[in-house]
């Protein structure tokens, strides 16, 4: 049996660190898109701040989360052909990825600068990027054997 304490067996599995990782941008985006709901648009309001915050640090976790899915692959399946459901969660992880970095790019324009056309569709943008890291969670989860 192996030792679940032992620092090698947490470090150096095939995937470990992609199954820790990923949760970091998704509990920080989803924060961030509830706080931007509930500040409405105000951009002085502390939940506008609080936001920002949360989804410059998704965008900034989500790289990580990325290179080590993209190492997971190349480990544990030796770089093989992706198909079925490992297709359709990488397929789905870079649209959220791309989602959650835009989210936090739409936030820091709109900060700059008054962009009422980014503005516009910087929520239709982040529920859309929830949806997708749903998804994504959702076959990931498949994938790692939670839900089955």
């Amino acid at each position: 049996m192996v030792n679940p304490f032992d620092v090698r067996t947490m470090l150096l599995a095939k995937h470990a660190q992609h199954v820790v990782l990923i949760h970091f941008p998704i509990a920080l985006f989803m924060t961030g898109v509830g706080l931007d709901l509930v500040c409405r648009g105000k951009r002085d309001s502390q939940f506008s701040r609080a936001a920002y915050l949360n989804l410059s640090m998704a965008a900034a976790t989500v790289i990580p989360a990325v290179i080590t899915g993209l190492l997971a692959w190349q480990f544990a399946l030796e770089g093989k052909r992706l198909t079925g459901l490992l297709l359709w969660h990488a397929i789905a992880a870079l649209g959220a990825a791309l989602l959650v970095v835009a989210s936090w790019w739409i936030h820091w324009r709109t900060r700059q600068r008054e962009l009422s056309l980014l503005a516009r569709y910087r929520i239709a943008v982040e529920l859309v990027g929830v949806v997708l890291v749903a998804l994504t969670a959702h076959l990931g989860g498949f994938l790692s054997g939670v839900n089955s």
